[in-house]
């Protein structure tokens, strides 16, 4: 995919700090926010995956037509 140039306004102090960390990362500022941004937007996607799955056991769970187990207290917790 080919690359675009974008423009954004930050304050003075934070466009020198974060020139400092990406010369300590050795990368360019374009660099490190654009390696910072992938790595949130996979982030997100491998939460929304596991969101769904979760949903899909869940929904599979309750249409498995097994009752929910259902305990006395005496059978989980023995009297001494």
């Amino acid at each position: 995919m080919a690359a675009r140039n974008l423009t954004i306004q930050l304050d003075e102090d934070l466009i020198r700090e974060a020139k400092v960390l990406a010369a300590e990362q050795g990368m360019s500022v374009s660099a490190m926010v654009s390696r910072d941004l992938r790595d949130k937007l996979s982030a997100r996607a491998w939460t929304e995956r596991a969101r769904r799955a979760a949903i899909e056991s869940m929904a599979e769970a309750a249409d498995s037509g097994r009752a929910a187990p259902q305990w006395r207290r005496d059978e989980l917790y023995p009297r001494r």
